[in-house]
């Protein structure tokens, strides 16, 4: 890997690495690929996320191809920065390393354009948006969450140059490959606007994770799998997953309480996830397992808002079944 010099005296790479066959989870004891080591591999220190709300929108959200958002969806409740007054992009950095900081011993930090839909402007928008959040001293990687319909050429071609400057991680919002599921969530959006995607994005040298979110309404265990077998060889480098929860003020809200959706309990999901798990590769960073959202916000289920026993739970359950990441990957999803 290229190495640069940090504003904070340390020697960080430029770009994420190609080969990840001396990243050894399973020596050191881990069931799946966690996004934790991943960061200390790669950069030999922790590294934290701070969120960056640049005031975009969605196309779902403004009309383009649907009004209302995803039924789910409520940006305050996933991004802290949509609960705080607007500030300029640096100052955002600034208040969110200074949270991080009372909690965690970390100075260096990645910038996370996480609500909404991030590449969802001209380039001449986004290049001075995307600039100034690397250029903050304490920022040594970038992580942009947006939709797959919303990466034309011209914004891939600014993610490259992006990448070519620092560790750039673009994150499309999956879901699911079922489009009952995509028009469910009024999502607007097409699982093949996420194989277009990735056809255009694979080779440009900034890293692709995958959101997926299972316990989808109508979806089967079958059809959670099947994405899992999709997802395995769609040439992503990384996931997140989560299961389907609920927070107030949003569609989904109102389903769970007249009982028209159902969430999965913490037995269900932890199965699922371990099933979803054991069909990926190996090589495939696990960027998050559990989701949540703050008290305030949340409606269900409860057992969301105990990470660490959830995690404990995923870990206790691998270990009883003796199981692991890729145990059950076959190139080509036949596994």
């Amino acid at each position: 890997m290229n190495q640069k010099s940090s504003n904070i005296g340390d020697s960080v790479p430029t770009q994420w690495p190609h080969d990840r066959s001396d990243f050894n989870w399973k020596a050191a004891g881990l069931r799946y690929f966690g996004y934790s080591f991943y960061l200390r591999q790669v950069f030999g220190f922790r590294v934290q996320r701070v969120s960056v709300d640049a005031g975009f929108t969605c196309p779902n959200v403004d009309g383009t191809v649907a009004i209302g958002g995803c039924t789910f969806c409520d940006n305050r409740s996933f991004s802290p920065s949509r609960r705080l007054p607007k500030q300029d992009i640096l100052d955002q950095i600034d208040d969110g390393i200074s949270r991080i900081k009372r909690r965690y011993n970390c100075k260096h930090f990645m910038a996370y354009f996480q609500p909404a839909t991030n590449t969802y402007a001209p380039v001449d928008v986004l290049r001075p948006l995307y600039f100034n959040a690397i250029s903050h001293p304490d920022v040594i990687a970038l992580a942009i969450g947006t939709r797959q319909d919303c990466v034309p050429d011209e914004v891939l071609d600014l993610l490259e140059e992006i990448g070519g400057e620092i560790p750039l991680t673009v994150e499309y919002g999956l879901q699911t490959i079922h489009q009952k599921s995509l028009d469910w969530m009024n999502r607007g959006d097409s699982h093949e606007s996420f194989l277009d995607a990735m056809q255009r994005s694979v080779g440009r040298g900034f890293e692709i994770c995958g959101h997926i979110m299972l316990g989808l309404p109508g979806e089967s265990h079958q059809d959670m799998m099947a994405t899992a077998r999709e997802v395995a060889d769609s040439g992503l480098d990384a996931v997140k997953i989560h299961n389907l929860y609920a927070v107030e003020d949003t569609p989904l809200a109102s389903q769970v309480r007249s009982g028209e959706v159902k969430l999965m309990e913490l037995d269900q999901y932890v199965t699922t996830l371990i099933d979803f798990l054991e069909l990926l590769p190996p090589s495939m960073v696990v960027e998050r397992i559990s989701g949540e959202a703050p008290g305030s916000y949340f409606l269900g289920p409860q057992w969301c808002l105990d990470k660490p026993a959830v995690l404990r739970t995923v870990k206790a359950e691998m270990e009883r079944r003796d199981t692991w990441q890729g145990k059950k990957y076959v190139a080509g999803g036949a596994g």
